[in-house]
């Protein structure tokens, strides 16, 4: 699996809808921090694929859900389980303390 791609349209949907946790990556082109977080992200999409969803979101490209989550730093991922928001990290975090974050929404 890789990560899922979601708008201001999708986000209803492919988020708060979902049956998993969903780590959502707000994220942009020109964010340095971010483009080093993207392949972590890729490589815990795959781990932990039918258990929690990664997608990622353009924070220029979508405004909407940007400022309803008060997203005012990135990356920031926000963790999402039965449509709540349970979990915010705000900044580029390396790979094994993403996990433990998100193995903690797991348990």
């Amino acid at each position: 699996m890789s990560t899922v791609a979601v708008t201001d349209a999708t986000f209803q949907t492919e988020v708060l809808q979902s049956d998993i946790p969903v780590v959502v990556d707000f994220w942009a082109t020109w964010c340095g921090p971010c483009r080093q977080v993207a392949p972590i992200l890729e490589e815990l999409s795959t781990a932990y694929e039918g258990r929690v969803k990664i997608a990622k979101l353009d924070t220029d490209a979508n405004p909407q859900t940007t400022a309803a989550y008060g997203i005012t730093s990135i990356p920031t991922l926000n963790i999402y389980r039965n449509g709540e928001l349970v979990k915010q990290i705000v900044g580029a975090r390396p790979k094994p303390a993403l996990t433990q974050e998100i193995d903690a929404v797991l348990a």
